[in-house]
């Protein structure tokens, strides 16, 4: 059975989510290698973070179709015209704080690689926030009929899986926060796992995402009944 059609832009924006997330998923474990730099694991994370934003790019231009024909130009495509827009947009947000910070740590960690623990980077808070409202925002009706058109079949799975790997990237922000009295941090385990299965969560939706529902079957039309004609005696 064929698949419905959808833009490429669609598809883009699954197989961008699908690598950045993989690379966020990827680099926890390298974190954990005492045999490999803190710089692998921190230019993973650096270039996962690219690759969302990039992917966040590709949604909030998908959300850009649901504006008026005289929204679309460069000066007013910023004014939000739907809770699709303003979920991809705060998505956008989010990922743009993960590339600062990411990058940031990159740097550090190539100055210095006792700036930073080795055992992992977490994603920072404020993108974690941002994440989160994007999330709750896409769980509307609203936004999942324009946003999952193309895969209205499993739109709930989308959200949800969305909505989960938002709340597992904002256990890790608050597990990776560090005291300030003993200088470690609130939780490793959970700034490992918050990051690793908010990634893999990530990475199932938009697989789900870019594979398009089969089209349906076309219905064969039904046929006339027969009349018997009548013989008069």
């Amino acid at each position: 059975m064929s698949a419905t059609a959808v833009p490429p832009l669609v598809t883009w924006t699954g197989r961008l989510f699908v690598i950045g997330s993989v690379l966020f998923m990827l680099g926890v474990p390298l974190s954990q290698v005492p045999a490999l730099p803190p710089l692998v694991s921190a230019l993973t994370f650096a270039v996962g973070a690219v690759f969302f934003t990039a992917a966040a790019t590709c949604q909030l231009l998908l959300a850009r179709r649901e504006l008026p024909a005289s929204a679309r130009h460069l000066i007013t495509f910023w004014r939000g015209r739907t809770s699709d827009w303003v979920s991809a947009a705060v998505q956008l947000a989010g990922t743009v704080m993960f590339n600062v910070n990411t990058i940031h740590a990159a740097v550090l960690i190539g100055a210095d690689p006792t700036v930073l623990d080795r055992a992992v980077w977490r994603p920072d808070a404020v993108g974690s926030v941002l994440f989160l409202v994007s999330g709750l925002v896409a769980m509307a009706p609203e936004v999942r009929e324009r946003r999952h058109a193309h895969v209205s079949l499993r739109s709930a799975t989308i959200a949800w899986l969305n909505l989960a790997g938002s709340i597992l990237f904002g256990a890790s922000a608050i597990g990776a926060y560090v005291i300030v009295d003993t200088g470690r941090q609130v939780s490793l385990v959970w700034s490992n796992v918050g990051t690793f299965w908010g990634a893999a969560c990530f990475a199932f939706a938009a697989v789900l995402f870019g594979r398009p529902d089969p089209a349906a079957p076309p219905v064969a039309p039904r046929p006339e009944p027969t009349r018997r004609r009548e013989t008069r005696p």
